[in-house]
């Protein structure tokens, strides 16, 4: 097992009714900017809810923040920011809201010439304005971690941003909000802490017994609540396990002392950029073609996650790993999601040379657990995708 260190400051308050617990979370004498999407929360009680439990604070609203944070959009929250003096964030909403949140915080307190440098320059955040965070959607771990991914749509860019400025203060989850969820979002959560596992897990044994484990029973929990969730988003106990495992597929805990990939989420990145398609089928197109891409790389642990997962025992190691990938395609299918890019494009091609293009202009010359995959190899993972 690799060096690590590891703390994650976020105070998690989990449960039913657990809404009502933001009065105790927020300074009295805070002046809070509260940021939604595109307003399903004044359909499903929750904006009554949180508007309640922060009657004693001052409130100032934001909303229209859209499923990937733009950033035109988080500009004008964050001149709200500056001409109200707001001093404190909350985000209610699920990934997309938290992670435009996150941004705000970093760029409220930067001092340089434009706030896009965060994102651009790969800024790292070490002091934020402070948040928290009501979540509305189980998927990205966002309300548990330091990350976020933001859009700029004018030039078709999605980059990502960090530092430990960027923890939330505190993170409520509530899992009956998932009752209202419409059914293609919750494959789409499912998908994407799935694939965040994966990006985690998937690449060579170093010895890490413990965080195998952690990661695989991550993975099982999501396979055995999946079919529970579609069909009956109101199964708390389904919903509960689902929301949790979310969080902690994305919170640090797994990654901490192993080699970590995050390819998928680079390629898939752009795809929703140019395309904008939902993040999580991106991360399902991409995955399938990107393991056998580097199954030589790969394949000892696609092997054990066949065993260990999905209880694949026969045949030789190519065997197994093989039928790891064929059977992780399947779930995704089994969850209603598409896993090549022509099921949601009919003009993809040249996609493969223009992202290529764009990891060579960034001076991304190797991504991976190996930092192997140079812009060429990127080119023939997304062709492998259409």
């Amino acid at each position: 097992m690799n060096n690590f260190e590891f703390k994650n400051p976020t105070k998690i308050i989990f449960g039913k009714d657990t809404i009502n617990k933001l009065t105790d979370e927020i300074p009295k004498d805070a002046k809070v900017l509260l940021l939604y999407g595109g307003g399903s929360i004044k359909k499903n009680e929750i904006y009554d809810q949180v508007k309640s439990a922060l009657a004693k604070v001052e409130v100032i609203e934001f909303g229209g923040i859209p499923a990937n944070p733009e950033y035109a959009v988080l500009m004008d929250a964050l001149k709200i920011i500056k001409d109200e003096n707001i001093t404190y964030l909350l985000a209610v909403g699920g990934g997309s809201v938290i992670d435009g949140t996150k941004f705000l915080s970093a760029a409220a307190l930067y001092e340089g010439d434009t706030p896009w440098d965060i994102l651009s320059k790969n800024i790292r955040t070490e002091k934020g304005m402070p948040f928290g965070t009501v979540l509305t959607l189980p998927a990205t771990g966002s309300e548990m971690n330091s990350g976020a991914v933001i859009t700029r749509k004018e030039t078709k860019e999605k980059l990502a941003m960090g530092g430990p400025g960027l923890f939330p203060e505190f993170s409520i989850l509530d899992p009956q909000v998932i009752v209202s969820i419409p059914e293609r979002q919750l494959a789409n959560g499912l998908t994407d802490a799935f694939t965040h596992v994966l990006e985690q897990y998937m690449t060579y044994p170093i010895g890490a017994l413990l965080q195998d484990r952690f990661a695989e029973s991550i993975l099982q929990t999501l396979i055995e609540v999946a079919p529970k969730v579609l069909k009956d988003p109101a199964d708390y106990k389904a919903a509960s396990n689902f929301m949790w495992s979310c969080t902690m597929a994305l919170n640090g805990l797994i990654q901490k002392g192993v080699p970590t990939d995050w390819a998928v989420h680079a390629m898939g990145h752009e795809l929703t950029a140019l395309f904008g398609i939902d993040h999580a089928r991106t991360l399902a197109v991409i995955a399938p073609s990107h393991y056998k891409f580097n199954f030589e790389a790969k394949k000892e642990k696609l092997a054990q996650y066949a065993e260990r997962v999905w209880n694949i025992t026969d045949g030789s190691i190519d065997d197994k790993a093989y039928a790891a990938i064929e059977r992780t395609t399947a779930f995704f299918h089994e969850l209603g999601i598409d896993t090549k890019l022509s099921d949601y494009t009919k003009d993809y091609e040249g996609t493969a040379e223009k992202i290529s293009q764009r990891f060579t202009d960034r001076g991304w010359m190797g991504l991976g657990e190996h930092q192997s995959l140079s812009p060429d190899k990127v080119e023939k993972i997304v062709k492998m995708a259409y």
